[in-house]
């Protein structure tokens, strides 16, 4: 359930990223203020949960791939799963700084 809502969530911020680079051809002032809002910190917490969609959806991926493929895929799903699990985690870790380390420092000051 969680890979296909975590596709669901990816195809949605494409659509809508593909819409607002279209922007730039109708209007590059509401271009540039769509772009503008972009850079406030609760973009950047929306940004950090696109990262932690497509890392799931990634790792989890793989994951499905191995139960079809690999003869013993189905015996081994939810050690798989726990282990993809596990790893998103320590990733999503690891992308707190990169990803929202800008957004602390604009609400909380430098």
């Amino acid at each position: 359930m969680a890979h296909r809502v975590t596709g669901v969530l990816i195809f949605f911020f494409l659509f809508v990223h593909v819409l607002d680079t279209a922007l730039v051809r109708v209007s590059p002032e509401a271009y540039d203020r769509v772009v503008a809002t972009y850079k406030t910190p609760v973009v950047a917490v929306l940004e950090y949960g696109l990262v932690a969609a497509i890392l799931f959806h990634a790792l989890n991926g793989l994951r499905v791939i191995a139960v079809d493929f690999w003869a013993k895929g189905a015996r081994y799903q939810k050690q798989m799963l726990w282990s993809v699990v596990g790893l998103w985690v320590l990733l999503m870790i690891g992308a707190i700084y990169p990803v929202l380390g800008h957004a602390a420092r604009v609400v909380f000051g430098s």
